[in-house]
């Protein structure tokens, strides 16, 4: 019955959010209290929510000042070069700048934290986005995708915990992996070409002059500069695929089109140009203490946050703006992960998520067990997606892994193998990361998700197919 129930549960949430019923917030909070009560555990709940908003407390102090820090650097211009860099390089051309926002996306990963990968995207390439009326919901979706291939990095979490897990090195599990991951960075480089193209056919092109000097609140008219859209498009009606992008979560009728393109405004009041060398000497000390887990990260960006208000605004009234500037996201995007608490505390504490697991491993035949490495790759899709990463490495990839070796299968390969999925796990409900890129993207969170999943298994079938034609599967 809980087994049911947990299905039925993640089922409704995502029902509800994706065809916009009800808010995320809304969601994660009712419907697990609704699910808490029908299985006779209502007595519990609030034990339940008090237990899940302690295990993620810390992540949401990290990414309520992360907001603050980056918020206080897009202020001052830190990013202001590399909008400029990439616009410079992409020649407004919009298949260019997605592709740039996946290469982007998976640069930046490499410090393992997928809240910091966001802010750093997202504060680089909205303004192009905006600027040239580009779907936002494309950003958001490859930005995700190429996370989610490099969050298997030994130090963004799956792997360790899957090391962890086994009682294996890490290294033994990555360093095999190398190619395969390789193989699906490709794949999201591939489909960010495909999806730029898309959007180039919608909008054609602009030459950087037009770019810069173009009002945002004037009706998108683009002239194709040899290519498609040489017809003049209008925003939203013209060229293939138009329909099918906006449908997807083009918020051109936003009220944000009217906002200024701040990414190059070059005249705003909060530019601090005499500070630049030591923003971006305080960033990249901030970056490499995280990476060398000198301290822990809410403790990290805490001070960062601090140290860059003080520095950068001296006067009490202006630093009091910059905090109440970024209000908005800082509300948005905590409120959004203590909201998630409820949800995992309840899938967890009612023992929804152990029964899941059960089920699934215990669906799987017998005769499978010679291949239990592929079973738990193809597994990892949906359970790394409806589950957290701890729940499903220590709760779930142990059982393969026994029910493997039986039919002597290492379990090395079990452990690669439940790498596939990272991926599609980075667009999941359960992972705070992902609110922080819509929050900051201003994109619904249902668009995203029908936009992104798709791709997202897509990408994670090629790492899994991948894996096994070099063998490392």
């Amino acid at each position: 019955m809980l087994t049911i129930l947990g299905f039925a549960m993640i089922a409704t949430f995502l029902v509800l959010i994706m065809t916009k019923k009800m808010s995320p917030i809304a969601a994660l909070v009712l419907i697990p209290a609704l699910f808490c009560v029908t299985v006779g555990q209502g007595a519990k709940l609030g034990d339940y929510v008090i237990e899940g908003v302690g295990n993620l407390a810390p992540t949401a102090a990290m990414l309520m000042f992360a907001i603050v820090y980056f918020g206080v650097m897009i202020d001052v211009g830190l990013f202001d070069p590399i909008v400029r860099g990439i616009l410079r390089f992409c020649k407004a051309d919009p298949m260019r700048i997605v592709v740039g926002t996946a290469v982007l996306a998976a640069i930046v990963s490499l410090d393992g934290d997928g809240s910091t990968t966001f802010m750093i995207t997202v504060s680089a390439m909205y303004p192009l986005y905006k600027r040239l009326k580009m779907s936002l919901v494309v950003m958001t979706g490859v930005a995700a995708t190429a996370n989610g291939v490099m969050n298997t990095l030994p130090w963004g979490g799956p792997t360790a915990r899957a090391a962890t897990a086994l009682k294996l090195d890490a290294s033994e599990i990555f360093v095999p992996m190398i190619p395969a991951l390789a193989v699906g960075l490709l794949a999201v480089f591939l489909l960010s070409y495909v999806l730029g193209l898309r959007e180039r056919k919608r909008l054609g092109m602009l030459t950087l002059d037009e770019a810069l000097v173009r009002e945002p609140e004037q009706e998108t008219v683009l002239a194709g500069a040899g290519g498609p859209g040489e017809d003049r498009l209008r925003k939203g009606s013209g060229g293939t695929g138009s329909a099918d992008l906006t449908r997807d979560g083009d918020d051109d009728d936003d009220d944000e089109d009217e906002e200024e393109f701040k990414g190059l405004d070059p005249n705003r009041s909060t530019l601090r140009p005499k500070l630049y060398w030591f923003n971006a000497g305080l960033t990249i000390a901030l970056l490499t203490a995280m990476i060398m887990e000198l301290m822990p990260i809410p403790v990290l960006f805490l001070l960062g946050a601090a140290l860059a208000l003080t520095v950068n605004f001296p006067h009490m009234p202006d630093q009091r703006a910059r905090i109440a500037a970024h209000a908005d996201n800082v509300l948005n995007v905590s409120g959004m992960v203590f909201a998630a608490a409820v949800f995992t505390g309840v899938l967890t504490g009612t023992g929804m998520v152990e029964n899941m697991a059960d089920w699934v491993v215990g669906a799987v035949p017998d005769a499978m067990g010679p291949h239990m490495a592929i079973v738990t790759g193809l597994l990892s899709l949906p359970l790394t997606y409806f589950m957290s990463n701890d729940g499903f490495y220590f709760g779930v990839v142990p059982v393969l892994a026994e029910a493997g070796a039986a039919h002597g299968v290492s379990p090395l390969e079990i452990a690669r193998a439940s790498l596939a999925g990272q991926a599609l796990h980075m667009s999941s409900p359960l992972v705070p990361a992902v609110y922080v890129l819509v929050g900051m993207a201003k994109v619904e969170f249902g668009d995203h998700t029908r936009f992104t999943v798709k791709w997202a298994v897509l990408t994670s079938l090629v790492v899994l197919g991948a894996g096994i034609l070099f063998g490392t599967i």
